[in-house]
């Protein structure tokens, strides 16, 4: 399966779309690239929360993988995502490009990390890691294998996450300029947290809070007004992330002055007056000479 990602993840394919190698080299070649900003946490979520689900191709009793490929440090918070992931015993291999954290890289990774973190200096020394990412991915999934035969206890991803796990009905209310109300339906069963993430839906620095999990409401201020806003909330449990709400809602404009008069005109000064800007602190008041032949 394969999952591309910038601010917003991507499912490309699932587990089970493609049977044969020739297939998913074909869909490969037909892959169109998505540019844009590095929200790895957010990526991470999206693959444990469409991805890795029976429905979409994940057998419950084969070992779980996911391999990252990045050229940037994350704009979120991977190190959570990530850590959630490991929780349930899906090994995490992490590949860096170029102006990849290698820092970072080995935050995500699982153990050991001289086998599940690699870093080049562009793409086109990413071949020269195939042939040892193969081996080392057979043998890493061979051992997991072992174990579990021998008795080990192998987590897996909970099927029922609908209501149970997670929120529902979210709601974005008391929208201004610089603020708005985020309120949802909790899951029957409490989460330990709530992890909530918004980031301007045209790029921009992403923000996150973390609720305890009795509480279903969150006030986001000092926003930048105008702008779309990406919501989401995430309910995180001991050892599984719910499914997310998602929402989507622009900022108000900030308001104008209105009704611009000009009085008490003489030779070298004029009053000016306007409806005043709510919320507005200051004024900036520019003025000029209108050129030769213009309205004045």
């Amino acid at each position: 399966g394969l999952s591309q990602y910038s601010s917003d993840p991507r499912t490309e394919w699932d587990l089970s779309a493609y049977s044969t190698r020739d297939q998913v080299l074909e869909a490969m070649r037909n892959l169109r690239y998505k540019g844009g900003n590095t929200f790895t946490g957010l990526a991470l979520t999206h693959v444990l929360e469409q991805n890795l689900k029976p429905e979409a191709g994940a057998r419950l009793e084969a070992e779980k993988l996911v391999i990252l490929l990045t050229d940037g440090k994350s704009q979120d918070d991977a190190n959570l995502a990530a850590q959630t992931l490991k929780n349930l015993g899906i090994e995490i291999f992490a590949i860096g490009v170029k102006n990849a954290d290698e820092a970072e890289l080995k935050q995500v990774a699982s153990e050991p990390l001289e086998l599940t973190v690699y870093n080049v200096l562009d793409f086109p020394l990413l071949s020269s890691l195939v042939g040892r990412l193969t081996r080392v991915l057979c043998t890493r999934i061979k051992e997991k294998s072992n174990k579990e035969n021998a008795g080990s206890t192998v987590k897996d991803i909970p099927v029922n996450t609908g209501p149970q796990l997670s929120p529902t009905d979210l709601k974005i209310s008391a929208v201004t300029s610089k603020s708005m109300h985020l309120a949802w339906s909790p899951p029957l069963r409490r989460p330990k947290k709530y992890r909530i993430v918004y980031y301007p839906s045209k790029g921009g620095i992403s923000k996150e809070v973390v609720l305890d999990g009795a509480v279903s409401s969150l006030q986001l201020s000092n926003l930048t007004s105008h702008t779309e806003y990406l919501v989401s909330v995430f309910p995180i449990y001991d050892a599984v992330v719910g499914d997310g709400l998602r929402g989507v809602t622009s900022t108000l404009p900030l308001s104008s002055p209105r009704s611009l008069r000009v009085s008490e005109l003489s030779h070298n000064s004029m009053r000016l007056s306007w409806k005043a800007a709510q919320g507005a602190t200051q004024y900036l008041v520019l003025c000029s000479a209108a050129p030769d032949g213009a309205e004045d």
